[in-house]
Parts: structure tokens; sequence; C-alpha cells
């Protein structure tokens, strides 16, 4: 295995901010429901990784429908509860299973292996301390062909770091279908091979 380049420590963004996650205007730039509609099927599995108070979640959740399921996982259990208490308020939390993670490894059960359609990491892969770990844990939870979708923002990840991801996760196996910006964020569509 390759020697891992030294990465810049990034913190984990502090639960204490999570109202800043979910605002109009992130969902006017960001517009979640879009990229659910882009990538997300009724009946389909879905790990959105990195979930925080669900900005995401929520059009994940919606575009599943009630044959799917979406596992929001999160380091902090304080933005799991943020999520709980909004999409139960959305009549969405039927199609939710939360899940804390730990600061070394997603810790699904075995059960979920292989199982997933697809799974998105937005804007946190750099907070991770292993994303080597990291994408091997995605790519073992994913069906072969699943997608993920990486995001990551400029202003904390260099070209050169979301460079290094790319690698780490074709190290895991997975293939680069697509680079493109999300809003003004570095972006992939990688898929299992």
């Amino acid at each position: 295995m390759a020697s891992t380049p030294v990465r810049p420590q990034h913190e984990v963004f502090s639960a204490e901010r999570a109202g800043h996650l979910d605002t109009r205007l992130r969902r006017l730039l960001y517009r979640p429901g879009r990229l659910a509609a882009r990538y997300v099927r009724p009946g389909d599995r879905v790990l959105d990784f990195g979930c925080g108070p669900g900005f995401f979640t929520r059009e994940f959740a919606k575009r599943v429908g009630d044959g799917g399921r979406v596992y929001a996982v999160d380091l902090q259990e304080e933005m799991l509860h943020i999520l709980r208490t909004r999409m139960e308020t959305e009549g969405l939390i039927s199609r939710i299973t939360t899940h804390r993670c730990r600061p070394d490894t997603i810790a699904l059960p075995d059960a979920c292996r292989g199982t997933f359609d697809l799974a998105f990491a937005i804007f946190v892969v750099h907070e991770v301390p292993d994303p080597r770990r990291l994408f091997s844990e995605i790519a073992s939870l994913l069906k072969p062909g699943g997608t993920l979708f990486l995001s990551e923002p400029p202003l904390v990840v260099s070209g050169r770091e979301f460079g290094d991801e790319l690698r780490y996760a074709g190290e895991a196996g997975f293939s680069v279908r697509e680079r493109r910006l999300f809003f003004v964020n570095r972006a992939a569509v990688l898929v299992k091979e």
C-alpha cells in the first residue's frame, strides 16, 4: 500500500453551528432536490455519510419512497438528534435509519455490506482521519456497480488533497465516471467496479 501523504488537519463541523447548514440560501445554491432527482431512484438504499442535520437526507428520503431506505450517518449524536426531530416533523423518519459512526470507522453492521445502491459523502471526507479506510468501507457497503457522489469545498480542500481522495477511492475499487463542479465545489461521481 502506498504511503499516505501528510494531510492538513481539518476540524469536524460542530453541531453547535448546525443551523448554518440548512438555510434558504444553501437550498438555493446547492438544490438538494435536484441532486437527489439526478441520482436517487424510488426503492434505493442510500448511504448519506456525514449527514449533519439532514440537509441532503431530507431530499434523499423523499426520493427513495416507502420502498427505499436512507442511512443517515454522522459522528455527532447532536446532529442526528436534529435530523430525527426534523424528519419526524416532516413525516419522513419512517424512511430513515440514523447511525452514529466513530471517528475511525462507519461501523455499520456486517448485514449492510453490499446492500447500498449509492452513497453520498458531501463536504465531509476532509474531516475523516483515514480517508483510505473510509473509501474501503463505503466500497464494501455498496453493491457492485454502486455509485458514490463525492464533493469537497475548494476553500477548505485543495485540488491536490481532492486528487489524493480520488486516488484513495481508486485504490478501494472505485473508478471516476465524471468530475464536475457542485455549485462551486469539487465533485466526482465514482462507480464501484
